[in-house]
C-alpha cells in the first residue's frame, strides 16, 4: 500500500524492491491519494475495502505500507483486512535482521527491533483490550504488559551496554590509527550504488555485494595502499534510503562514528540511475543527521559501463573544482576502470602532493637507503663508481617532510619540482 503526496512521494519500484529484498513476492499493490491522514486506519475506510477486496483477490499473506504507522492503526489494518500488517520502518528492520551476520551487527539490529517494538506490545494483547482502569477493574492483563516492558527494558539496556564496549574498541582503534598517522576514508552512499563492489576491488576484500538493496550490513575496515608509501584505512559502511529509520540511525551509532571521524567521505553514486540526484539529496540528509555533513567527500560516479554517453558516459575522468581540488571521480567498480584515477585522488587529499626527486647517499649510507626501499617510496637507482647513491623517491610532501626531521634523508636531495619543499642538504 503506497500513499502519494505531492511534497513526499516515495518511489513504488524502490518500496518494491524493498519488499523483495526481505523475501516477499509482491502480487499487487494499491495506491491512493488522501489529504489529511485518517487517523484509525492511515488510509479511510473506503481504501480499507478496496484493500481488503485485492487481498482477498490475490490471495495475499501480508499487507505492506510504504508509510510509518502507528501500532493503533496497524492493530486496526490487521483487524479489518485480516492479513498481517507491516509498516515501512519493519519491512527495513526484517531486512536488517536477516543481513546481520557479525556479532555487532546482530546486537545492532536486536536493539533497533526491541526499540521499534517497544510502542506496538500491545499487539500480543488484543484479548484484554476491554479492561480498562478503575476500581475492579484492573487485571492480569495491566501486569503482564508491565512486566513485558521491563523485561524488554532491561534487554534494551543489556545491548545498550554491549554496545558500549564494541563502541570503545573502535574509539580505541581509532584513536591507534591516529597515533600512527593512517587516515580512515570511510564509503558512504544510497543503498545499491555499488559501494561494496567498489570496496572489494580497491582493497581485494571479499565483502557480499548483489543487486539488491542492504545487500551488506556489517561494517568491513581494509588497509588501502595508495602507493607512493601513503595509505589509508577504508570502510565499508551500511546504505542509506529513504527515511532511514531512526531506530537504525540511533543503533548504528558506533558503526556511524566511523563516518563521522573519518578524514574523507567516498560518497558512491549510480550514475545509471534516473534518481541519482534525489538519491544524493538523501545521503547528504543522513550524514547531516549522524553530524558527518562537513567531513570532505570525494564523489565517485560508479556504473559508468552502462550510462549512456549523452549523461555523461565515456572514459573514466576526474573532475575538478575552480580550487584545483577534486570533486568527482566517474568509474566503474565492476570492470575496475578509473580505479587508479580514484585511488590518485583519494592520494591527494589525505597525503597533499607528491614530492618527487634524487636523494644521493654516500656508499656508507646502506641502512638508510634499504628504509627507504622498505617504505617503497624508491622508483629509481643509479651507483656511480665511488658507489655513491642515487634514488629517485616519490612520497607525499608530509611524509618527506617527517622524514627530513627525524633525520631519515641524509646526503643531498634535489627537488625535481619546486612546491614550495626546502631541499634537503
Amino acid at each position: 500500500m503506497e500513499m502519494r503526496d505531492e511534497d513526499v512521494r516515495e518511489e513504488l519500484a524502490e518500496f518494491q524492491a524493498l519488499a523483495e529484498s526481505a523475501g516477499a513476492i509482491v502480487v499487487g499493490s494499491v495506491i491512493g491519494t488522501r489529504r489529511l491522514i485518517d487517523p484509525k486506519t492511515f488510509i479511510g475506510g473506503g481504501k480499507v475495502e478496496e484493500v481488503k477486496a485485492a487481498v482477498q483477490a490475490l490471495e495475499a499473506d501480508v499487507v505492506l505500507f510504504n508509510h510509518t504507522l502507528r501500532p493503533s492503526q496497524e492493530r486496526n489494518l490487521e483487524r479489518l483486512v485480516e492479513r498481517r500488517v507491516l509498516d515501512r520502518t519493519g519491512l527495513i528492520l526484517d531486512i536488517f535482521a536477516q543481513r546481520a551476520r557479525s556479532h555487532e551487527g546482530k546486537l545492532q539490529v536486536e536493539l533497533a527491533q526491541l526499540r521499534h517494538l517497544s510502542t506496538r506490545l500491545v499487539r500480543g494483547w488484543t484479548h484484554l483490550e476491554r479492561q480498562k482502569g478503575g476500581i475492579g477493574l484492573r487485571g492480569p492483563g495491566e501486569t503482564q504488559l508491565e512486566t513485558d516492558r521491563r523485561l524488554l527494558g532491561e534487554r534494551v539496556k543489556q545491548l545498550q551496554a554491549r554496545l558500549e564496549r564494541v563502541r570503545q574498541r573502535r574509539q580505541q582503534g581509532r584513536q591507534a590509527r591516529r597515533k600512527n598517522e593512517v587516515p580512515t576514508v570511510s564509503v558512504v552512499g544510497y543503498t545499491n550504488a555499488g559501494k561494496s563492489t567498489l570496496f572489494n576491488t580497491l582493497t581485494g576484500a571479499t565483502v557480499y555485494a548483489a543487486n539488491q538493496l542492504f545487500a551488506t550490513l556489517d561494517p568491513t575496515l581494509r588497509k588501502l595502499d595508495l602507493g607512493h608509501g601513503a595509505e589509508v584505512v577504508i570502510a565499508d559502511t551500511v546504505g542509506f534510503i529513504r527515511h532511514l529509520p531512526h531506530d537504525l540511525v540511533d543503533a548504528f551509532h558506533s558503526t556511524l562514528q566511523e563516518t563521522v571521524e573519518a578524514d574523507l567521505l567516498l560518497h558512491v553514486i549510480d550514475a545509471a540511475d534516473p534518481e541519482r540526484n534525489e538519491h544524493i539529496e538523501q545521503v547528504q540528509a543522513v550524514l547531516a543527521e549522524i553530524g558527518a555533513s562537513d567531513v570532505p567527500q570525494i564523489r565517485v560516479m560508479n556504473k559508468l559501463d552502462i550510462l549512456p554517453v549523452e549523461e555523461g558516459g565515456g572514459p573514466p575522468r576526474v573532475e575538478r573544482d575552480e580550487n584545483g581540488d577534486v570533486r568527482r571521480v566517474w568509474v566503474s567498480a565492476m570492470r575496475g576502470e578509473g580505479l587508479e584515477l580514484l585511488t590518485d585522488a583519494v592520494r591527494e587529499h589525505v597525503a597533499g602532493r607528491l614530492v618527487r626527486g634524487w636523494l644521493t647517499l654516500p656508499a656508507s649510507a646502506g641502512r638508510a637507503r634499504a628504509q627507504l626501499f622498505d617504505m617503497h617510496v624508491v622508483v629509481d637507482e643509479r651507483v656511480d663508481e665511488q658507489g655513491d647513491m642515487a634514488l629517485r623517491i616519490e612520497l607525499p610532501v608530509d611524509r618527506f617532510e617527517r622524514l627530513k626531521n627525524e633525520g631519515r634523508l641524509p646526503g643531498v636531495w634535489v627537488a625535481e619540482v619546486d612546491i614550495g619543499v626546502t631541499p634537503q642538504a
